[in-house]
């Protein structure tokens, strides 16, 4: 299993094109691509986030440790597409209405990504309308929802609102999280999860599967 701590290694440093080097390597050793994305990459990237949280490293090398991971799954992709590998769940995630900050949001679409959910990130700035919108068409097992402003904390409410009168509220699992958000506020608001981080984010989705 050497190659496997190697890509691991390498995932970590942040180094793309190795990653990309041990992920072919892994193939040809005859390592299925659900092992390499379990073993290597998912593992890789909960290291990353549990030094993330305890301070140990910040946001600029877990970017770059997420670029050495989308390196790899490039590569991993177009396998799991043939091979009808199942994700572990699929999250909608975006930052809400009148918020354009993005870096808390990006860091859980990556984390999510790198335990092997299904990521549909919607961006910042959206409207409770297209969260609805985005919940009906893409089924998701959870709906992520980001705020970093204190003004903009009420969005949330009002896309849970939203969710409750298009009859999706059961539907989906909402999860909160942003600066200014607390877990007291995301059960004043009646979501399901809230976490302060992106590792946390992957956690609580666990939790909730």
């Amino acid at each position: 299993m050497h190659n496997i701590e190697a890509l691991k290694e390498n995932l970590i440093a942040g180094k793309a094109d190795e990653v990309r080097k041990n992920v072919k390597e892994a193939l040809s050793l005859g390592l299925s691509a659900q092992t390499i994305l379990d073993e290597g990459l998912v593992k890789a990237m909960d290291i990353v986030g549990k030094r993330f949280k305890a301070n140990e490293i910040y946001v600029p090398e877990v970017l770059i440790a997420a670029r050495a991971m989308h390196a790899g799954m490039d590569i991993l992709k177009p396998l799991f597409v043939k091979q009808g590998v199942k994700k572990i769940g699929k999250i909608v995630i975006g930052t809400v209405s009148g918020d354009l900050h993005d870096i808390g949001k990006n860091l859980v679409a990556v984390m999510m990504e790198g335990a092997g959910f299904e990521v549909i990130d919607l961006g910042v700035d959206i409207s409770p309308e297209k969260f609805v919108d985005a919940v009906r068409k893409e089924k998701p097992t959870f709906l992520g929802m980001s705020a970093l402003l204190t003004t903009t904390m009420l969005s949330m409410l009002k896309v849970i609102n939203a969710l409750k009168e298009a009859g999706l509220r059961d539907k989906v699992k909402v999860i909160t999280g942003g600066a200014p958000v607390s877990r007291e506020f995301a059960k004043e608001i009646g979501a399901d999860g809230y976490a302060d981080d992106a590792r946390g984010a992957v956690e609580i989705a666990r939790k909730l599967m």
